[in-house]
């Protein structure tokens, strides 16, 4: 990316070639990663335009609510509770009539890869809309679209008439608007609160989220109980629960764009961010193991209702009590993460936390109660939200705010693989046995995380571009003089 006349450096492991002014250092100070002079944020991102200007707040970054001081946020992330809320729900209903109209986890796998294959069709686009276009206007769109589809399933299966072919084009809808809308809300955070609470702010996103996972699949299990409420009440209600977030984003500003030049091209625009990536090696290498990682382990979640009705014989009930075990787990984590999120030990802990994602994945595979299943999804739980949040945070530290959307898309691709890799592996779980896949796809997922960390180290271990050309240089001198 250019800036005026100067080339903005390609360190791979500089911060995206910043430093934020809301932490910046004076510009006499060298830069701690690449000794090189700091640059201020106002020479590298536009100012936002006058209606995204937030007032300046006093809370600390380093405490676990401080992005909710800032008024603006507080309605983004009260909207998504209630989005999160609706889709949890529609997830655990949509698995539990897929399972329960087939009875066959090949069929649970048909329904992710229906939401899978759209986010790895449109995603890249919602990443580069959100950097073109109003995010607020995104989002609105993507909550009555979302709104839609759960009235439509709640009526279908009211009257009787809900059939398979009908989930799949549901879950295809719910990934479409999936592609636009998080990419258009993660980069509406950092836009309304700014750098120094961006990694606070994407946490707190995190803990809404996993907070909803402990309510939507608590209240879609239950409800899905109630004879005279079943699976159409928990679609009414999960579009209920749109319909309020929808009426929350009007009190959002339109979050128009932050990108001082445009190419008038969608495509170039999408190149453009392909491009920004490939230059920052530890970005691309980010994304890739979000992806790895993903696709991998996090299937796991589509096997919960055949352990909850086969193995185990617990019914819905049980399958809600998994789903909310797994959410404990992911919100008792956040606590924690939200209070270290940005630090020095972000990246270590961050490859723990995965690796301890594909581990625990393999003994859930092992285990043969239910009490101690809730457990180990438990500690599933814990341990995918802590990977995530941190993966999470640490990319959109080093992209600069006007890459938000197309980076956050690009990472989001890693969802697309967790759709397609969920048909083959329930097919494999048909094949040689749930308990079995899930031991597989854990030991494949810590093969993955090692990979990662060897990988960094060499990364970490390679000079920059400019320590290089200082080498070069200085060997040429001694060279001549001697």
């Amino acid at each position: 990316m250019k800036n005026g006349n100067k080339e903005e450096s390609e360190d791979p492991h500089s911060f995206a070639g910043h430093t934020p002014a809301s932490v910046a250092k004076p510009a006499a100070q060298p830069n701690p990663d690449t000794s090189l002079p700091a640059r201020s944020h106002a020479q590298l991102s536009p100012q936002p335009p006058p209606e995204t200007t937030l007032p300046a707040t006093s809370a600390r970054p380093n405490t676990t609510f401080a992005a909710l001081n800032v008024p603006l946020f507080r309605w983004l992330w009260a909207g998504s509770l209630c989005s999160f809320v609706s889709t949890q729900m529609q997830v655990i209903a949509r698995g539990w009539l897929a399972h329960d109209l087939t009875g066959s986890n090949a069929a649970l796998g048909g329904v992710l890869l229906g939401f899978g294959l759209p986010l790895l069709v449109f995603t890249p686009f919602g990443g580069v809309a959100a950097d073109r276009f109003s995010k607020r206007l995104l989002i609105q769109i993507s909550s009555i679209t979302t709104a839609s589809t759960a009235f439509a399933l709640g009526f279908a299966v009211a009257f009787d008439f809900i059939q398979y072919w009908m989930l799949i084009g549901a879950a295809v809808a719910q990934g479409t608007v999936f592609s636009f809308m998080t990419p258009s809300r993660i980069a509406f955070t950092g836009e309304l609160v700014g750098t120094k609470l961006l990694p606070n702010a994407v946490i707190l996103q995190q803990m809404g989220m996993n907070g909803t996972r402990v309510f939507g699949p608590s209240l879609a299990g239950v409800l899905i109980g109630v004879p005279w409420v079943g699976t159409a009440g928990v679609y009414f209600c999960a579009g209920t629960f749109t319909l309020i977030a929808l009426l929350m984003s009007f009190r959002l500003p339109p979050g128009h764009s932050l990108s001082r030049k445009k190419s008038g091209h969608v495509m170039q625009d999408l190149a453009d961010g392909l491009q920004y990536m490939r230059r920052r090696p530890t970005l691309l290498l980010l994304a890739i193991t979000s992806f790895a990682v993903v696709m991998t382990a996090f299937p796991y979640v589509a096997f919960l209702p055949a352990l909850a009705k086969d193995i185990f014989d617990v019914g819905s009930s049980g399958y809600g009590l998994m789903s909310a075990a797994s959410a404990i787990g992911a919100l008792s984590a956040s606590f924690f993460v939200a209070r270290i999120a940005g630090g020095r030990h972000s990246r270590r802990i961050q490859s723990i936390a995965g690796t301890i994602f594909g581990l625990f994945v393999a003994v859930l595979g092992l285990v043969h109660t239910f009490p101690l299943s809730l457990l180990v999804v438990m500690c599933i739980g814990a341990s995918t939200s802590t990977f995530q949040s941190l993966n999470n945070t640490i990319v959109l530290q080093q992209t600069d705010l006007e890459y938000h959307g197309r980076v956050q898309s690009l990472l989001l691709l890693s969802f697309s693989g967790y759709g397609m890799a969920a048909l083959p592996l329930g097919a494999v779980g048909d094949a040689i046995g749930v308990q079995t896949t899930l031991t597989i796809m854990g030991s494949t997922t810590m093969v993955a995380m090692f990979a990662y960390i060897l990988t960094h180290r060499y990364l970490s271990s390679r000079p920059t571009k400019e320590e290089a050309a200082f080498v070069i240089v200085a060997s040429s001198r001694s060279s001549s003089q001697a």
